[in-house]
């Protein structure tokens, strides 16, 4: 997209922070004015770090690393979060967009694959609007969407074509789970319906002949304990909606964190058995790219 389209997109997405709806808690504080909204930003995107980063998914890290930029402050408020300094704001630093500009130069210039922006929707203005400077000073390589899934379909339709690869994750299958562990109302719904639209946009991931990520969508579920993240239901709607070649990372790291020790649920780690019988259910979906094969994985 030329830097001319992408202030017209930066400008349409400021609109939305007059009476912020760039997510779908829709708040309306009015962050342009100084108001900060539910996410705990104002105006400016808050940068906690930015730096080569080799823990991604493999298509993502290749030999030079991901360009990880890393935003304070976050639009869902969970329990176990496990970057709660960053999500709460600790450490984190406004920034300007020629700051944000030049922090993408320096990460592609370090010869990252791509510049991974975590934790962006509730400063997707902000950022695309360093974008399009960035682009004018040559930026080239692919830009991340690293998400909660928590996200407003008006805000992903103006990312179309400024984002190359989506990497949400689908956090719930379940309402209730959802607003107790991370605050928020209406996500299986509304997570559903992002990760459609992201892949509308971008289709299956797809790797150069390096194996590094290019274009796609790329899914995290993370597993939790006693099954409150309701996988097999995310598994069943990743197959039936979305594509049998998604690429999905299962993930085993949960365990307790932030506010989640001594919670009924949430304050035991996730358990072996319980990453395997999620992983099992997938393969016997179909699915197939992505994530680790279970340890009994079915013969075929």
């Amino acid at each position: 997209m030329t830097p001319a389209r992408l202030r017209a997109r930066a400008t349409a997405l400021e609109e939305c922070l007059g009476a912020c709806r760039l997510c779908p808690r829709a708040c309306g504080a009015r962050r342009l004015e100084g108001e900060t909204g539910q996410c705990g930003t104002a105006a400016a995107a808050w940068v906690h770090a930015a730096a080569p980063h080799f823990g991604e998914e493999p298509p993502l890290v290749g030999l030079h690393g991901s360009g990880t930029i890393f935003f304070a402050w976050c639009n869902l408020s969970c329990l176990y979060c496990q970057n709660h300094d960053i999500s709460t704001g600790r450490g984190g630093r406004p920034v300007s967009a020629e700051q944000l500009a030049s922090l993408m130069l320096r990460l592609q210039e370090a010869g990252c694959h791509n510049i991974n922006l975590v934790t962006p929707t509730h400063v997707t203005a902000q950022i695309v609007r360093a974008v399009a400077l960035a682009a004018e000073r040559g930026l080239r390589i692919p830009l991340v969407y690293n998400c909660g899934g928590y996200e407003s379909l008006t805000t992903l339709r103006l990312l179309e074509d400024v984002v190359d690869i989506y990497m949400p994750d689908i956090k719930y299958s379940d309402n209730e789970a959802a607003q107790a562990c991370s605050g928020v109302p209406h996500y299986w719904e509304t997570a559903r319906a992002a990760v459609a639209e992201m892949h509308r946009q971008v289709g299956d991931l797809w790797t150069d002949d390096r194996g590094i990520a290019r274009r796609g969508l790329l899914i995290r579920h993370l597993v939790l304990p006693g099954d409150l993240a309701g996988s097999e239901r995310v598994l069943e709607f990743i197959r039936r909606d979305i594509s049998l070649d998604a690429y999905i990372n299962i993930m085993d790291q949960y365990h307790p964190a932030h506010r989640a020790f001594g919670h009924r649920l949430l304050g035991r780690p996730v358990t072996g058995a319980e990453v395997d019988a999620v992983r099992q259910c997938a393969v016997r979906l179909g699915l197939h790219r992505g994530f680790a094969r279970p340890r009994h994985a079915l013969a075929g």
